[in-house]
This record gives C-alpha cells, structure tokens and sequence, in this order.
C-alpha cells in the first residue's frame, strides 16, 4: 500500500498530503520522486510539520492560514486529492487546482458531526482563477 493510500485510509493522521501540478515541479527533481504521480501532478505524503515546511516553501504560503482562507468557499475535492471541482468554475477561466494540502483528524465522538462517524480528511485547494475551497469528507465515505 502506498503513502497516499494509506493517508486516504486514515492510517497517517500524523502526515500531511500535498497535491502539486507538473506546473510547479521539474519533472527530473527530488519531489516527484518522493511523490506519487497522478493525471496532472504529484502527491506527497510526509510527516506534518515538514509538510506544511514543504507546502509554505513551494506556494510563498502558510499552510494552515492557507486552510483557513480556503474554508470560505465549499468545493469538490477529489477522494485522491488528484483534482477538484471549483465552486467558481461558471466563468470561461482554468478551474483546475494548482495545489491541494490535506490532513486527515481522528474519529472524535466528543466533537460530534462528521467527526463522530470515522476520522476525517480535510482538503484545501487552489484554484488556477484564483479561488480558495475546502472539502473534508469521512474516510470510510470516501
């Protein structure tokens, strides 16, 4: 089982997942060998705090402030953390996401909700338009 397989599963909740698109990388350096490659980019799985290191030193962005901005906006993410659906995609411009940081928290009766029923992914796009969403689902729905 890979390392985004097994995040998606909810069996890294220590680990934090990063979609970024062949735009950002080159191809022939470190990250995509550290990574696992899907349709439009790479996703890397790697321990939390080196992962929002990872994420603020390739988008000029803080990971969590990042999440914050991103929860205004509802969206699709996709359940492989490959792609999305922006919420402003009526307009004529490029709504594939650009990046993707994701985390997943552990089942929480206590908090209620969603976190009641099994741990939970959360995920925060970037929009090629500019936009910001968010999506989070539970990982047995997924």
């Amino acid at each position: 089982m890979s390392k985004l397989d097994e995040f998606l599963a909810g069996e890294r909740l220590d680990d934090v997942a990063l979609y970024l698109t062949h735009e950002y990388l080159d191809s022939q350096g470190k990250i995509p060998n550290m990574g696992e490659e899907v349709e439009n980019g790479y996703v890397l799985v790697v321990p939390g705090d080196n992962g929002r290191r990872a994420f603020a030193a390739g988008t000029g962005m803080d990971a969590m402030e990042f999440a914050q901005t991103a929860m205004g906006s509802d969206g699709d993410i996709d359940r492989d953390l490959s792609g999305g659906d922006c919420p402003d995609n009526a307009s004529e411009e490029n709504h594939e996401p650009k990046f993707i940081f994701s985390f997943a928290e552990a089942q929480n009766e206590e908090v209620g909700g969603i976190y009641e029923e099994g741990d939970v992914v959360h995920a925060y796009a970037k929009c090629e338009c500019g936009t910001a969403y968010s999506d989070r689902w539970v990982v047995d729905d997924a």
